[in-house]
């Protein structure tokens, strides 16, 4: 069993920054990718970054040059920077750790989930 678990979140104005970490227990944390997920009211939930076991970074499009995701291996924990913050980045932000042959960028292929956390960013 893996458990995830978010912070960091908050409100905060537009071209400000927030960082959020997601802390994990369970198995071996640095044989799996992780990826962070957003889902805004009334709107599906969409990928925003991934970090694959061996460091490969992939963002959407929307957050490319703003986000940075990262990892500590020895700590078990994937960190978000999010800079420039817009308001249509506000949403609960998830982090997921992805299965042995899921899909990397689509909810359906991340087995573990945290329980979120809010970013509210007002204009």
């Amino acid at each position: 069993q893996v458990q995830l678990v978010e912070s960091g979140g908050g409100l905060v104005q537009a071209g400000g920054s927030l960082r959020l970490s997601c802390a994990a227990s369970g198995r071996t944390f640095s044989s799996y990718a992780m990826g962070w997920f957003r889902q805004a009211p009334g709107k599906e939930r969409e990928f925003v970054a991934r970090i694959s076991s061996t460091g490969s970074i992939t963002y959407a499009d929307s957050v490319k040059g703003r986000f940075t995701i990262s990892r500590d291996n020895a700590k078990h924990t994937v960190y978000l920077q999010m800079d420039s913050l817009k308001p249509e980045d506000t949403a609960v932000y998830y982090c997921a750790q992805q299965g042995s042959s899921g899909h990397a960028y689509h909810p359906t292929g991340y087995n573990y989930w945290g329980q979120g956390t809010q970013v509210t960013v007002s204009s």
